[in-house]
């Protein structure tokens, strides 16, 4: 084996950065959050120093304040109402185990918000006026409990469940606080109860009707003013996801006549007085206002592509990250200003995606592609496939893609069946047969992809990060053939030993999608687990772990590469230490890096 953490035989860096380096290490910044009841005192997150971190914008004054200055970064932060403090979540090394911390917004000394409580993986924070704070905590011991933490007294317990649950909102008033939960055990379809800071319970909502039915709701948010008892849900009753308006103290629903073909979520205006709906289909985004009484949506207009983040602001603006597959995000006012514009270099355009739809054993299948900008197919085709599995790729500026593209290939991404955006049935269909349903639409585009012209069948390349790393080695197991490289980044490697080691979240969701645990179902375990085909894998194999991650734990890696190396099987693996993914802009360049050098070298061609 040759160990890539050992022996780093990569190429010398340019003079000149290439563009793709560039795209990694161009300044980016997140869409400030602002304090309700302070909105020129904003928080977002910036990798400007080269490692993605917290900071403190004042936008009266304009000083920005670095936050957080930690080896592995910090991106979990949230502002208090009246804007006076900045809440972190510090883990260690990216394993996303630890505690909530606290630090004054004009800079001071850190402290622990919520003394008492031991460390967790997050579940959810709530903070009100009063500072108050509604805390979701998640362990293997204990499942999900939520804790009040009032200042100066002893956090007090008021929900516990060993299934995922989690905080959604706490109400203006800080009297009622919306839970959401899967006690009937259906991890992708949650419940909703409001209770009060005591725990007692004020109401509940349930479209599954106790587990019966994949029907699931989501927190959208309480509204925003004093007094009103209205909170804002998502549902998904006509086959995809809607907000409706659930009055939990009245006991009434109000139905909102969006009437749009994709998904769509929805924050309130400031005052209370409108929607705005963050509305998704077939891979981009688009934003609409909505007045509750009205009888449609408005358009407010953004520019073709995707649109990852949105706020209104109290004076009726609304703020929102946008990209595009080949322009770079920035953060934009609909007054036509860039809000938040970080200094530096600017990240490199790369070239536009373009549509494909495919034919496939459970339905149409929607595939982005890119091309180079010069050049004749068939090309050297990446496929690309994202994580989640609730997840979709969309069209969105991305560097990894890019870089792929710079380098003479053509890419492929699959919203196979399990993406989210194409409705309730499309995502739900991925059920028991877990990563096999997958890949049969990934072979669909593929033979398309081989018969249009467009790849070169000989060169094809499988890639993925988390679950898209996950599905890269089940593929060269089960379609030995098909593959000529595999990249798999963070991925399930030996899904029985990952559910016993992954956090208890990851447990609930496995459940789900399989039916049960491995001695429950364990026929259904083997037969969706890389390491059950390992010894069928014929293409050179690139594995990259971090050695902290809660998600795809490293010892199951471990033991996938201990069964390649067994049978002198072409393959290399790179351990570094940080958990699900890199927050530090160098070693995800380094990590690409790897991977353009190990399929250069193989792929030939």
């Amino acid at each position: 084996m040759n160990d890539a953490q050992n022996d780093q035989s990569v190429p010398e860096r340019e003079q000149e950065p290439p563009q793709w380096e560039q795209r990694f290490r161009a300044p980016r910044v997140s869409l400030p959050d602002w304090a309700e009841d302070a909105p020129d005192r904003a928080l977002f997150v910036s990798n400007a120093t080269g490692t993605y971190e917290l900071y403190a914008w004042d936008r009266a004054t304009g000083k920005q304040r670095q936050v957080t200055d930690r080896p592995n970064g910090t991106t979990d932060g949230v502002l208090t109402p009246d804007g006076r403090s900045v809440w972190w979540f510090a883990d260690t090394d990216g394993d996303e185990f630890g505690v909530w911390m606290r630090q004054p917004f004009d800079g001071g000394p850190d402290e622990p918000a919520t003394p008492g409580l031991e460390p967790s993986y997050p579940a959810g924070l709530a903070i009100g006026r009063d500072g108050t704070a509604v805390v979701g905590r998640s362990t293997d011991d204990d499942g999900t409990t939520v804790h009040l933490v009032r200042p100066g007294e002893e956090p007090v317990e008021i929900y516990r469940h060993r299934e995922s649950a989690g905080v959604g909102d706490l109400s203006h008033d800080g009297t009622l606080i919306a839970l959401e939960h899967t006690e009937h055990g259906d991890a992708m379809h949650s419940a909703l109860r409001v209770v009060r800071p005591d725990g007692s319970t004020v109401a509940e909502l349930d479209d599954t009707e106790g587990g019966t039915k994949e029907l699931g709701l989501s927190v959208l948010g309480f509204a925003p003013v004093a007094g009103d008892t209205r909170l804002l849900v998502g549902h998904q009753r006509r086959g995809r996801w809607e907000p409706m308006i659930w009055d939990p103290v009245a006991g009434t629903q109000t139905d909102l006549p969006v009437d749009l073909p994709g998904d769509a979520g929805a924050e309130w205006y400031p005052d209370g007085s409108a929607l705005l709906i963050e509305h998704g289909f077939e891979a981009r985004s688009e934003l609409w206002r909505y007045e509750p009484g009205a009888a449609g949506p408005v358009r407010v207009e953004t520019p073709p592509g995707t649109v990852s983040g949105a706020t209104a602001r109290p004076d009726g603006t609304v703020e929102y990250v946008w990209s595009s597959a080949a322009q770079p995000p920035a953060v934009r006012s609909t007054t036509g200003a860039v809000v938040l514009d970080p200094p530096g270099a600017k990240a490199p355009a790369s070239v536009p995606v373009r549509d494909a739809w495919v034919e496939g054993p459970g339905g149409r299948i929607h595939a982005l592609v890119q091309t180079p900008a010069t050049g004749d197919g068939p090309f050297p085709t990446v496929f690309e496939i994202h994580g989640g599995p609730t997840w979709h790729d969309s069209d969105a500026f991305a560097s990894g893609p890019a870089a792929w593209v710079d380098h003479g290939f053509a890419v492929v991404r699959v919203n196979y069946r399990g993406s989210t955006g194409y409705g309730r049935a499309w995502t739900d269909a991925l059920k028991h047969r877990v990563g096999l349903i997958e890949l049969e639409d990934i072979a669909a585009v593929r033979e398309w992809a081989v018969s249009s012209g467009l790849a070169d069948p000989e060169r094809l390349v499988l890639a993925g990060g988390s679950w898209g790393g996950y599905l890269t080695l089940l593929g060269l197991g089960t379609q030995p053939e098909a593959w000529a490289l595999g990249l798999a980044a963070v991925p399930v490697a030996d899904y029985v030993t990952a559910y016993h080691d992954e956090m208890e979240a990851l447990k609930a969701m496995d459940r789900t999608l399989l039916g049960g645990t491995p001695e429950e179902v364990p026929e259904r375990f083997e037969a969706s687990s890389p390491l059950t085909y390992v010894d069928a894998v014929r293409a050179p194999v690139y594995i990259s772990a971090g050695v902290n991650d809660p998600r795809c734990p490293i010892r199951q890696v471990e033991n996938y590469v201990d069964r390649l190396a067994a049978r002198g099987a072409v393959h290399e693996v790179y351990r570094y230490d940080a958990g699900h993914g890199s927050l530090v802009v160098e070693e995800r360049i380094k990590q690409v890096r790897l991977e353009l050098d190990f399929t250069l070298r193989h792929l030939g061609g």
